[in-house]
């Protein structure tokens, strides 16, 4: 790659756009498709510093490398419609390796270069906070790209399925365990026992409290992107040998979860998502 490149990005939402910037800030050409978006992500893109294309095949036909940041539930999509155009596509998405691996064979079945990718931590706004993760014959090309960035790119290896691999255990962890305890203190809320069982977590896990507010945060925030997230770990689980049920609860625990916007990282909030999950219906009852 030249030391100034022109990359392709679908699309800005709030990781995508901090991404976009954090090539921007470094001399690189990222260009957005504003149609079909909504005026966040153009407010976003706009603040990111990324130039607006008109359709996809120009996106395709001036980058060197397209980049795809999107719920997971949009990944295979994206795959398919960048597939044959894109000159080298790298998914960042958070699915499994086995559904990386299928993208792999969508995307180099029509001609295009293939990355696996996957990022841990929240958007970069500043240096030190997010790495990609990056798998594939071509992944030291893409690292290369975030060099002097505030985005950690890190080359693992392996083939595709890597980095994907590597982002679902990691959230197995930080996502998975925000839904297990969301749903320990809606049974204790069940049961009218949250408050003694909060009152013990302060005395001998302190530590919980700004867990737990965090993941009413994310809950409301962000709990309907994770759904397909924790079923994509559950199947990465059932790959490797592991029990997939961990994060078809967790699954189960954000799709029950009500959005909430305005969601923070606080007792109300928090108080909003357990009384939420208490009053839904579990999976499979109407």
């Amino acid at each position: 790659m030249k030391s100034t490149s022109t990359i392709g990005l679908l699309h800005p939402g709030e990781m995508g756009a901090e991404v976009g910037a954090a090539l921007t800030a470094i001399g690189h050409k990222v260009l957005w498709i504003p149609e079909g978006r909504s005026k966040e992500s153009a407010d976003r893109a706009q603040a990111a510093g990324l130039t607006a294309v008109s359709n996809l095949e120009e996106m395709a036909d001036q980058s060197e490398v397209i980049l795809s940041i999107v719920p997971p539930h949009g990944a295979l999509d994206v795959a398919n419609l960048l597939a044959g155009k894109a000159k080298v596509f790298v998914d960042c998405n958070a699915v499994s390796p086995e559904t990386s691996i299928e993208f792999e064979k969508i995307v180099t079945a029509k001609g295009s270069r293939y990355i696996d990718g996957g990022i841990v931590g929240p958007p970069p706004y500043k240096s030190g906070t997010t790495r990609l993760y990056l798998s594939g014959t071509d992944a030291k090309l893409i690292a290369d790209l975030f060099t002097d960035s505030r985005v950690g790119a890190v080359v693992l290896p392996g083939g595709a399925g890597a980095a994907s691999g590597f982002k679902n255990c990691y959230a197995a962890w930080t996502k998975g365990s925000d839904a297990l305890l969301l749903a320990i203190l809606s049974v204790a809320k069940n049961l009218g026992i949250e408050d003694e069982l909060r009152s013990e977590w302060a005395h001998s896990k302190p530590e919980l409290e700004n867990r737990l507010y965090g993941a009413g945060w994310a809950a409301g925030r962000k709990g309907w992107r994770w759904v397909r997230e924790m079923e994509e770990i559950a199947k990465t689980f059932s790959g490797a040998g592991m029990p997939s049920g961990f994060h078809m609860a967790a699954a189960e625990v954000f799709d029950r979860a009500v959005r909430d916007p305005k969601a923070n990282k606080d007792q109300a909030s928090l108080d909003f998502a357990i009384d939420g999950l208490v009053k839904s219906k579990p999976w499979g009852k109407s």
